[in-house]
């Protein structure tokens, strides 16, 4: 649950006005390597926002897909969970092991933890692409 909570309000830093904007773009660059982020709200409840978070690779390899995590964000419980990953859907807590899709038993923790990992190296070495100028009225 607390990587949960570090995830939600890294994601807070990421998505200034979650409420009223659809996406969101980032470069982050560290060392030679430079790549684009992109975060898209994919379906906005009362509660609940979920959003896709991706990396968006021009020129990047046929052979390994850029990851792509689907993450609802609890705003009553301030909780961010990955709910899918590059078409895995329904991550379960806890899995037996072996199991037929050969996860770990810790499967969806660790997309938890890979997620605050990579939301924190995007704030840390990324910039905004998005043109704030936009929003101010």
């Amino acid at each position: 649950m607390a990587q949960c909570e570090a995830n939600y309000w890294l994601l807070r830093k990421l998505t200034p006005g979650v409420a009223a904007r659809e996406h969101w773009q980032f470069a982050v660059e560290r060392g030679e390597s430079r790549w684009e982020m992109r975060i898209d709200v994919t379906e906005r409840m009362r509660y609940t926002t979920t959003v896709r978070v991706r990396r968006e690779d021009e020129g990047g390899s046929h052979w390994l897909q850029p990851p792509q995590l689907v993450v609802r964000l609890y705003h009553d419980a301030q909780l961010a969970e990955v709910l899918a990953w590059e078409g895995h859907r329904r991550l379960e807590a806890r899995y037996d092991y072996p199991n037929g899709k050969m996860y770990q038993a810790d499967e969806k923790s660790q997309f938890n933890r890979f997620l605050g990992e990579w939301l924190t190296h995007c704030l840390e070495h990324g910039h905004s692409l998005d043109d704030f100028s936009l929003l101010v009225k």
